[in-house]
Protein backbone atom coordinates (compact mmCIF):
# COMPACT_ATOMS: atom_id res chain seq x y z
CA UNK A 1 0.00 0.00 0.00
CA UNK A 2 1.36 3.43 -0.95
CA UNK A 3 0.51 6.67 0.76
CA UNK A 4 1.76 10.22 0.17
CA UNK A 5 2.14 13.06 2.63
CA UNK A 6 3.39 15.63 0.10
CA UNK A 7 4.24 15.68 -3.62
CA UNK A 8 7.85 14.73 -2.94
CA UNK A 9 7.36 12.25 -0.06
CA UNK A 10 6.39 8.61 -0.57
CA UNK A 11 5.75 5.80 1.91
CA UNK A 12 5.72 2.13 0.97
CA UNK A 13 4.95 -0.07 3.94
CA UNK A 14 7.54 0.88 6.58
CA UNK A 15 9.75 2.55 3.97
CA UNK A 16 9.66 6.30 3.51
CA UNK A 17 11.27 8.29 0.70
CA UNK A 18 11.73 11.99 1.36
CA UNK A 19 13.72 14.86 -0.18
CA UNK A 20 16.84 16.16 1.53
CA UNK A 21 16.15 19.47 3.24
CA UNK A 22 18.39 19.78 6.31
CA UNK A 23 22.15 19.57 6.74
CA UNK A 24 21.54 16.32 8.61
CA UNK A 25 19.73 14.93 5.56
CA UNK A 26 22.62 15.95 3.31
CA UNK A 27 25.10 14.27 5.62
CA UNK A 28 23.02 11.05 5.56
CA UNK A 29 22.99 11.30 1.75
CA UNK A 30 26.76 11.66 1.73
CA UNK A 31 27.23 8.65 4.02
CA UNK A 32 25.26 6.39 1.67
CA UNK A 33 27.41 7.46 -1.28
CA UNK A 34 30.63 6.95 0.66
CA UNK A 35 29.50 3.45 1.68
CA UNK A 36 28.46 2.42 -1.86
CA UNK A 37 31.16 4.28 -3.83
CA UNK A 38 34.14 4.31 -1.44
CA UNK A 39 36.66 4.73 -4.27
CA UNK A 40 35.42 8.19 -5.33
CA UNK A 41 35.30 11.56 -3.65
CA UNK A 42 31.93 12.67 -2.32
CA UNK A 43 30.92 16.30 -2.21
CA UNK A 44 30.77 18.01 1.17
CA UNK A 45 27.50 19.28 2.60
CA UNK A 46 28.52 22.79 1.54
CA UNK A 47 29.17 21.60 -2.04
CA UNK A 48 25.84 19.79 -2.16
CA UNK A 49 24.10 22.92 -0.89
CA UNK A 50 25.85 25.04 -3.51
CA UNK A 51 24.47 22.73 -6.21
CA UNK A 52 20.84 23.10 -5.11
CA UNK A 53 18.53 24.04 -7.97
CA UNK A 54 14.80 23.52 -8.57
CA UNK A 55 15.73 20.93 -11.22
CA UNK A 56 17.75 18.74 -8.85
CA UNK A 57 16.19 16.27 -6.43
CA UNK A 58 18.10 14.51 -3.65
CA UNK A 59 16.21 11.75 -1.84
CA UNK A 60 16.68 9.61 1.25
CA UNK A 61 15.06 6.21 1.70
CA UNK A 62 14.40 5.14 5.30
CA UNK A 63 13.12 1.85 6.64
CA UNK A 64 11.67 2.28 10.12
CA UNK A 65 13.69 5.54 10.40
CA UNK A 66 16.96 3.88 9.38
CA UNK A 67 18.55 5.32 6.24
CA UNK A 68 18.86 2.49 3.71
CA UNK A 69 19.48 4.32 0.44
CA UNK A 70 19.47 7.58 -1.44
CA UNK A 71 18.79 9.00 -4.87
CA UNK A 72 19.64 11.87 -7.18
CA UNK A 73 17.79 13.17 -10.23
CA UNK A 74 18.60 16.25 -12.27
CA UNK A 75 18.95 17.57 -15.80
CA UNK A 76 21.88 15.79 -17.45
CA UNK A 77 24.73 17.44 -19.30
CA UNK A 78 23.56 15.29 -22.25
CA UNK A 79 21.12 17.07 -24.55
CA UNK A 80 17.44 16.37 -23.78
CA UNK A 81 18.13 13.96 -20.91
CA UNK A 82 17.97 13.69 -17.16
CA UNK A 83 20.28 11.74 -14.86
CA UNK A 84 19.05 9.33 -12.19
CA UNK A 85 21.15 7.67 -9.49
CA UNK A 86 19.43 5.29 -7.04
CA UNK A 87 21.76 3.70 -4.48
CA UNK A 88 20.96 1.21 -1.73
CA UNK A 89 23.23 0.08 1.08
CA UNK A 90 24.34 -3.54 0.44
CA UNK A 91 22.61 -5.00 3.50
CA UNK A 92 19.25 -3.51 2.45
CA UNK A 93 19.14 -4.58 -1.20
CA UNK A 94 16.57 -6.87 -2.85
CA UNK A 95 13.75 -5.41 -0.78
CA UNK A 96 12.30 -2.99 -3.34
CA UNK A 97 14.19 0.10 -2.15
CA UNK A 98 16.06 0.63 -5.43
CA UNK A 99 12.88 0.17 -7.44
CA UNK A 100 10.97 2.71 -5.34
CA UNK A 101 13.81 5.22 -5.63
CA UNK A 102 14.11 4.74 -9.40
CA UNK A 103 10.38 5.29 -9.90
CA UNK A 104 10.47 8.53 -7.90
CA UNK A 105 13.61 9.80 -9.64
CA UNK A 106 12.29 8.98 -13.11
CA UNK A 107 9.04 10.80 -12.35
CA UNK A 108 11.08 13.86 -11.44
CA UNK A 109 12.96 13.73 -14.76
CA UNK A 110 9.66 13.35 -16.63
CA UNK A 111 8.37 16.38 -14.75
CA UNK A 112 11.25 18.39 -16.20
CA UNK A 113 9.88 17.64 -19.68
CA UNK A 114 12.78 15.38 -20.64
CA UNK A 115 12.24 12.32 -22.81
CA UNK A 116 15.37 10.37 -21.87
CA UNK A 117 16.74 9.21 -18.56
CA UNK A 118 20.39 8.23 -18.11
CA UNK A 119 22.34 6.35 -15.46
CA UNK A 120 25.66 4.65 -14.76
CA UNK A 121 26.60 1.16 -13.60
CA UNK A 122 30.03 0.41 -12.14
CA UNK A 123 29.47 -3.26 -11.26
CA UNK A 124 27.55 -6.33 -12.43
CA UNK A 125 24.80 -5.94 -9.85
CA UNK A 126 24.04 -2.37 -10.84
CA UNK A 127 24.15 -3.32 -14.51
CA UNK A 128 21.66 -6.17 -14.00
CA UNK A 129 19.33 -3.83 -12.08
CA UNK A 130 19.47 -1.26 -14.89
CA UNK A 131 18.80 -3.85 -17.59
CA UNK A 132 15.76 -5.06 -15.67
CA UNK A 133 14.24 -1.60 -16.03
CA UNK A 134 14.93 -1.19 -19.72
CA UNK A 135 18.24 0.67 -19.69
CA UNK A 136 20.65 -0.10 -22.52
CA UNK A 137 24.35 0.64 -22.82
CA UNK A 138 25.21 3.76 -24.81
CA UNK A 139 28.78 4.51 -23.78
CA UNK A 140 31.62 3.47 -21.48
CA UNK A 141 34.04 5.38 -19.30
CA UNK A 142 37.42 4.17 -18.11
CA UNK A 143 38.84 5.04 -14.71
CA UNK A 144 42.61 5.50 -14.57
CA UNK A 145 44.56 6.05 -11.37
CA UNK A 146 47.94 7.63 -10.71
CA UNK A 147 49.88 6.77 -7.55
CA UNK A 148 51.80 9.84 -6.41
CA UNK A 149 55.21 8.98 -4.95
CA UNK A 150 57.13 12.15 -5.82
CA UNK A 151 56.59 15.33 -7.84
CA UNK A 152 56.99 14.54 -11.55
CA UNK A 153 59.27 16.50 -13.81
CA UNK A 154 57.06 19.07 -15.50
CA UNK A 155 57.48 19.55 -19.24
CA UNK A 156 58.22 23.12 -20.41
CA UNK A 157 55.44 25.43 -21.51
CA UNK A 158 55.05 26.45 -25.14
CA UNK A 159 56.44 29.91 -25.82
CA UNK A 160 54.05 32.75 -25.08
CA UNK A 161 51.88 30.82 -22.63
CA UNK A 162 51.58 31.49 -18.92
CA UNK A 163 49.78 29.35 -16.35
CA UNK A 164 47.66 30.86 -13.60
CA UNK A 165 45.10 29.37 -11.25
CA UNK A 166 41.41 30.17 -11.37
CA UNK A 167 41.72 31.43 -7.81
CA UNK A 168 44.30 33.96 -8.98
CA UNK A 169 42.23 35.00 -12.01
CA UNK A 170 38.59 34.09 -11.18
CA UNK A 171 37.21 36.11 -14.08
CA UNK A 172 38.84 33.86 -16.67
CA UNK A 173 36.69 30.76 -16.17
CA UNK A 174 33.38 32.34 -17.07
CA UNK A 175 34.96 34.46 -19.80
CA UNK A 176 36.46 31.42 -21.56
CA UNK A 177 33.17 29.53 -21.89
CA UNK A 178 32.04 30.69 -25.34
CA UNK A 179 35.24 29.88 -27.20
CA UNK A 180 37.28 27.46 -25.12
CA UNK A 181 34.54 25.83 -23.03
CA UNK A 182 32.12 25.08 -25.84
CA UNK A 183 34.90 23.60 -27.96
CA UNK A 184 36.09 21.40 -25.06
CA UNK A 185 32.57 20.13 -24.37
CA UNK A 186 31.92 19.45 -28.06
CA UNK A 187 35.02 17.27 -28.15
CA UNK A 188 33.75 14.69 -25.66
CA UNK A 189 33.52 11.17 -27.14
CA UNK A 190 29.91 10.59 -26.10
CA UNK A 191 26.78 9.19 -27.76
CA UNK A 192 24.77 12.39 -27.28
CA UNK A 193 26.17 15.94 -27.51
CA UNK A 194 26.62 17.76 -24.22
CA UNK A 195 24.40 20.73 -23.45
CA UNK A 196 26.02 22.73 -20.65
CA UNK A 197 24.94 26.24 -19.74
CA UNK A 198 27.32 28.98 -18.62
CA UNK A 199 25.87 28.63 -15.12
CA UNK A 200 26.66 24.90 -14.99
CA UNK A 201 30.09 25.50 -16.52
CA UNK A 202 30.96 27.89 -13.70
CA UNK A 203 29.36 25.75 -10.98
CA UNK A 204 30.15 22.15 -11.98
CA UNK A 205 33.19 22.13 -14.26
CA UNK A 206 35.71 24.17 -12.28
CA UNK A 207 38.35 22.31 -10.29
CA UNK A 208 40.16 23.68 -7.24
CA UNK A 209 42.99 24.03 -7.94
CA UNK A 210 42.36 24.67 -11.63
CA UNK A 211 45.38 25.55 -13.74
CA UNK A 212 44.61 27.76 -16.75
CA UNK A 213 46.98 28.16 -19.68
CA UNK A 214 46.65 31.71 -21.01
CA UNK A 215 47.86 33.22 -24.28
CA UNK A 216 47.13 36.85 -25.23
CA UNK A 217 44.60 37.03 -22.40
CA UNK A 218 42.61 33.97 -23.54
CA UNK A 219 42.39 30.54 -21.95
CA UNK A 220 43.82 27.92 -24.31
CA UNK A 221 44.06 24.97 -21.90
CA UNK A 222 43.10 23.80 -18.45
CA UNK A 223 43.63 20.99 -15.96
CA UNK A 224 42.67 20.72 -12.33
CA UNK A 225 41.77 18.60 -9.33
CA UNK A 226 38.78 17.96 -7.11
CA UNK A 227 40.04 17.31 -3.59
CA UNK A 228 38.45 14.68 -1.36
CA UNK A 229 37.59 16.24 2.01
CA UNK A 230 36.86 12.81 3.51
CA UNK A 231 40.09 11.23 2.24
CA UNK A 232 42.60 14.10 1.95
CA UNK A 233 45.20 11.83 0.33
CA UNK A 234 42.95 11.36 -2.73
CA UNK A 235 41.83 13.67 -5.54
CA UNK A 236 40.00 13.44 -8.87
CA UNK A 237 41.19 15.09 -12.05
CA UNK A 238 38.73 17.71 -13.22
CA UNK A 239 38.47 18.77 -16.85
CA UNK A 240 41.71 18.55 -18.84
CA UNK A 241 41.42 20.22 -22.24
CA UNK A 242 43.46 22.15 -24.80
CA UNK A 243 42.04 24.40 -27.51
CA UNK A 244 42.32 22.88 -30.97
CA UNK A 245 44.81 25.40 -32.35
CA UNK A 246 47.15 24.69 -29.40
CA UNK A 247 47.22 20.91 -29.55
CA UNK A 248 50.38 19.03 -30.40
CA UNK A 249 52.65 21.49 -28.55
CA UNK A 250 52.95 19.65 -25.22
CA UNK A 251 50.47 21.85 -23.39
CA UNK A 252 48.25 18.99 -22.15
CA UNK A 253 51.31 17.15 -20.81
CA UNK A 254 52.49 20.26 -18.96
CA UNK A 255 49.08 20.96 -17.43
CA UNK A 256 48.49 17.37 -16.34
CA UNK A 257 51.97 17.15 -14.82
CA UNK A 258 51.34 20.49 -13.13
CA UNK A 259 48.35 19.01 -11.32
CA UNK A 260 50.33 15.91 -10.29
CA UNK A 261 53.16 18.09 -8.96
CA UNK A 262 50.65 20.12 -6.97
CA UNK A 263 49.17 16.88 -5.60
CA UNK A 264 52.61 15.65 -4.50
CA UNK A 265 53.33 18.96 -2.76
CA UNK A 266 50.01 18.87 -0.87
CA UNK A 267 49.99 15.32 0.51
CA UNK A 268 47.81 13.73 -2.17
CA UNK A 269 48.98 10.19 -2.90
CA UNK A 270 46.30 9.05 -5.39
CA UNK A 271 44.77 10.87 -8.34
CA UNK A 272 42.07 9.24 -10.45
CA UNK A 273 40.26 10.29 -13.59
CA UNK A 274 37.33 9.10 -15.72
CA UNK A 275 37.74 9.28 -19.50
CA UNK A 276 35.34 8.27 -22.26
CA UNK A 277 36.28 4.93 -23.79
CA UNK A 278 36.29 6.60 -27.20
CA UNK A 279 38.78 9.27 -26.15
CA UNK A 280 41.87 7.24 -27.03
CA UNK A 281 44.13 10.31 -27.10
CA UNK A 282 43.48 11.23 -23.46
CA UNK A 283 43.66 7.63 -22.25
CA UNK A 284 46.98 7.22 -24.08
CA UNK A 285 48.29 10.43 -22.52
CA UNK A 286 47.27 9.25 -19.04
CA UNK A 287 49.00 5.91 -19.59
CA UNK A 288 52.13 7.68 -20.80
CA UNK A 289 52.16 9.77 -17.62
CA UNK A 290 51.89 6.68 -15.42
CA UNK A 291 48.16 6.20 -14.85
CA UNK A 292 46.89 2.60 -14.63
CA UNK A 293 43.40 1.48 -15.66
CA UNK A 294 41.41 0.56 -12.53
CA UNK A 295 37.75 0.10 -13.53
CA UNK A 296 35.15 0.65 -16.24
CA UNK A 297 31.78 2.37 -15.90
CA UNK A 298 28.85 1.68 -18.23
CA UNK A 299 26.68 4.61 -19.33
CA UNK A 300 23.02 3.65 -19.80
CA UNK A 301 19.91 5.22 -21.24
CA UNK A 302 16.20 4.61 -21.77
CA UNK A 303 13.05 6.58 -22.51
CA UNK A 304 11.56 8.37 -19.50
CA UNK A 305 8.23 6.64 -19.99
CA UNK A 306 8.77 2.93 -20.08
CA UNK A 307 6.26 0.09 -20.08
Amino acid sequence: MVGTTCPTCVTVGCMEITPCTSDEDYEHWRRVRIAVIPYERTQSVAELRAGDTPERLLLLARDDRTVVGHGLAQRSDSTGAGSVIPRVLPEHRRRGVGTALLERLTAHVAGLGLDTVRGTADDDGALAFAHRFGFVEVNREVEQTYVVTAPPDVAPLPEGVEVVTARERPELWGACFERFGREALAGFAVDTPLDVSLERWKRDWLGDPMFLAVHDGEVVGCAGLGLDSDTPSRAENSLTAVRGDWRGRGLAVHLKQRTLAWAADHGVTEVYTWTQDGNAAMRTLNTRLGYATTRVGVQLSRETRWA
